[in-house]
């Protein structure tokens, strides 16, 4: 599976199960961290912790193995698959780190083209 394809799993993945406001920011060209973010949110921890799930799910099934994930249910999750970073937050967890503007330079992808095909 190419990077194209590991985003959109992951997007699907997060769109299946609800997530809020879905961000893929392509990093690559202004950091050395990833090439991109995937930056959702969640209703509350459970629903954090779900959306974790639900991506840990989809990349099991396509064999594709983090290399860390930090804050298993809190108020942000952080999911490291190497070029690929996803962020799942609470509301107020995605308030405070303001990550989408930390990154606000970064290239913003269409998540609705994603989801569609």
């Amino acid at each position: 599976m190419n990077i194209n394809e590991q985003i959109k799993c992951a997007v699907r993945a997060l769109d299946a199960k609800l997530a809020l406001d879905i961000n893929v920011l392509k990093i690559e060209e202004i950091s050395t961290l990833a090439e991109y973010f995937i930056i959702c949110t969640g209703n509350s921890n459970t629903h954090v912790r779900t959306l974790k799930e639900a991506v840990e799910q989809k990349f099991d099934e396509a064999e594709i193995a983090p290399h860390h994930i930090e804050g298993h249910g809190g108020s942000w999750v952080l999911m490291d698959y190497g070029s690929i970073i996803i962020h799942i937050f609470t509301d107020e967890g995605r308030k405070f780190y303001q990550l989408d503007k930390v990154w606000a330079d970064a290239t913003a992808l269409s998540v609705d083209d994603m989801i569609k095909e």
